[in-house]
């Protein structure tokens, strides 16, 4: 049975500004702190033209990775610098995998990843980069892995919850058919815009309907027209992780039976595993919490049946059987 195409992406990027603000003005994270953030983001960084590089190029991560095997510390960041300084799971200069290896990392990059990247989701990667947030992308293996499994469903129909610059969009609109659409959903289109030209050189700008305002407000939108119920074919979700929860439950009357749902970070950076006491800074130990309950709600749900990849930062699929 053939349905009507449309995919539905929702972005919340408001927790990392949070955890941003909150490390900015000592904990706080007041909405003035907040603020000064946002404006000096805005300030200060402009997108520019990337370098050229060919599909075997290793992303800006090879700097990292050079300068960590300089160090001679691990591939993966660790919670605590020998320093005994706390470090974040995310940053610019970590690398999101869980791999132990980062040579069998960019191994597998430059083998199956890189030189399959499309053109226009390889610019996208580049101009992302260079953004503060640009950890935020989901990562190429990971977009690559989405692409496969939204042709080999022959999905016309998912929600997408987390945009940012629109890496994952413009993934899901090269992966769907022409008459796909994904209505887009985020808090600001501010992020969005970054990447709206590289969408629109890829020629599928028409199949994405952006929608501004917070998500839990225009899910229930959708949900109010009884229409939408089970009308999806997939469901990704990179937002704010304290919502994962919420939006599973308005997610599963919307993605029909037999239709998936994925959600990105599950593992966060390996920390759901970390003794309580290890050395995290409160945001992480923050967002490690809503996960380990989320794990565990998921795990118990028998409305779906559940893999846990450790792709990227951990993904989680759930197949909705009822």
């Amino acid at each position: 049975m053939s349905m009507a195409g449309t995919t539905v992406c929702l972005a919340q990027v408001s927790w990392v500004v949070r955890v941003a603000a909150r490390r900015a003005s000592g904990g706080g994270g007041s909405r003035a702190a907040t603020r000064r953030l946002l404006d000096g983001r805005r300030r200060s960084w402009r997108p520019e033209s990337p370098a050229v590089r060919g599909p075997m190029q290793i992303h800006s991560a090879r700097k990292a990775t050079q300068q960590r095997a300089q160090r001679g510390s691990p591939a993966r960041s660790t919670a605590m610098a020998a320093s005994g300084e706390v470090k974040d799971i995310h940053t610019k200069e970590s690398t999101k995998t869980l791999l132990k290896n980062e040579a069998l990392y960019e191994y597998m990059l430059n083998t199956m990843v890189y030189p399959r990247e499309n053109e226009h989701l390889r610019e996208l990667r580049l101009i992302t980069e260079q953004h503060d947030y640009g950890f935020m992308l989901s990562p190429p293996d990971e977009e690559q892995m989405l692409s496969m499994l939204l042709k080999v469903m022959g999905a016309r129909n998912t929600i997408e919850v987390g945009v940012f610059t629109g890496g994952s969009v413009l993934a899901t609109a090269l992966a769907i058919p022409d008459d796909g659409k994904i209505v887009a959903i985020d808090v600001s289109r501010e992020y969005f815009d970054i990447g709206r030209p590289v969408i629109e050189k890829a020629g599928v700008a028409h199949k994405v309907d952006f929608r501004e305002g917070p998500a839990l407000n225009i899910l229930d939108d959708l949900l109010a027209d009884e229409g939408n119920e089970g009308k999806f074919d997939f469901a990704f979700v990179d937002a704010d992780k304290g919502n994962y929860g919420n939006y599973h439950e308005q997610l599963l009357r919307l993605v029909r039976v037999g239709g998936v749902l994925a959600y990105d970070n599950t593992l966060w950076g390996g920390s759901v595993a970390m003794p309580d006491d290890a050395p995290l800074t409160e945001g992480d130990r923050e967002i490690r919490a809503a996960f380990r309950a989320f794990n565990a709600k998921i795990a118990a749900d028998t409305r779906v049946e559940a893999v846990q990849l450790p792709v990227a930062d951990g993904i989680t699929l759930c197949r909705r059987v009822v």
